[in-house]
Formats: C-alpha cells, structure tokens, sequence
C-alpha cells in the first residue's frame, strides 16, 4: 500500500499549537517600553538631579508646580483629547501584542509581530506591523476578533501593503460606526439582500 503524503499545512498548525512565543531580547524589548521608559527617564532624570544638588525643598515645590501644570493642561479639551489619544496608542502597542500571543500569530521559532508605530485616528487608532518571515496577512486576518477582544476595540481592519507585503496595518476601531462595505480586504463582508414578503396582487 503507498505511503500517504504529509500535509505541511496540518504540520505547521501542530507545531504552532503546542508552541511558546519566545521571549523578546534586549533590543525589542527595549523598543516595546520606550514610550514608557523615555517618559519616567524624562521625569525621574532630572527631579533627581534637582533634587541631589539643591535639596528636598526644592524637588518638593517642582513636583508641586508639574502637577498644577499637568491639572491645568488637562482641563483644556483639546491637550486632554491629544493627550488620551497618545496614551491609548501606547496601549494598543501592548494589547496587539497581547492578541498575537493568544492567537498564535507568530513565527516558527516564537517570534511576534513588532508593532513599528501606532497613531491617533478619528476612529481610534491605525498600527503599523513588521510581519517577521512565517507570518502572512491572512493569520492576522483569522485572529482578527482575538486581537480585538484583546484592544478593547468595536472592530479591527487588516490592510496588508499592497508594495511590502511584510508590512500590515491595522485600523483599531473604537469610535463610529462600522460600514461593512467599506471594509477592507481581506473579511469583506457578504450580505444577503433581504427578501420582501411577496404581496398580493
């Protein structure tokens, strides 16, 4: 009797399944917190230098005159919309990376996606992915309602580039309805168009 051949696709799931994302190096990780890191280094940075060279006074009534400020600013619709704004693009990164980790998208060896940069949007929030070599479109496609239970998003749009395939960007869909009919490849939609109860002539 013949020797079956293997499926690599039914391989490849396996493997997947029972897989771990490794993780991340020095590099990545410090890349993953910068926004986090640059932000207590520019705070702790130099209240600490103020504080070591003209004394606890003075470091006391700075942190007082940087939290007025900061009551202040946030009072002004628009510096607290901009500001809101930034720090949800800062927890989207992190929440990407949270859905791609429970829903396997990953290379072979363990690795992520790396979110290159996420900004502001009128709808929430627009990433942008570096696909690492394994990782295609369509798995961020199929663990699309992973990714946004994981975003706390209304919906999430997958738009691979059309020049880099590598490169996909994600619409996090916070705000606003959603037309299906203008949602990009590739979960177009079909609807049935809804059918009139017959009348009588």
């Amino acid at each position: 009797m013949p020797r079956r051949r293997s499926n690599p696709g039914v391989l490849a799931d396996v493997e997947t399944a029972i897989s771990t994302v490794r993780r991340p190096g020095l590099v990545e990780l410090l890349w993953n917190w910068r926004y986090e890191m640059l932000t207590a280094a520019g705070l702790a940075g130099p209240l600490t230098a103020i504080g070591l060279a003209l004394g606890i006074s003075w470091l006391v009534a700075v942190i007082a005159a940087e939290t007025i400020l900061l009551a202040t600013t946030l009072t002004l619709p628009p510096a607290r919309r901009r500001l809101t704004a930034r720090v949800w693009c800062v927890i989207t990164s992190h929440r990407i990376r949270t859905g791609c980790r429970h829903s396997w998208v990953q290379s072979r060896d363990g690795r992520l996606p790396v979110v290159l940069r996420t900004r502001p949007a009128d709808y929430g929030e627009r990433a942008l992915l570096w696909c690492r070599a394994g990782i295609v479109p369509d798995d961020l496609a199929v663990a699309r309602d992973v990714i946004t239970t994981a975003c706390w998003a209304h919906d999430i749009r997958v738009i691979p580039s059309q020049r880099r395939r590598h490169l996909v960007t994600l619409e996090v869909i916070r705000r606003g309805p959603v037309d299906v009919t203008q949602q990009t490849w590739p979960y177009l939609t079909q609807r049935e168009d809804s059918e009139e109860p017959a009348t009588a002539a």
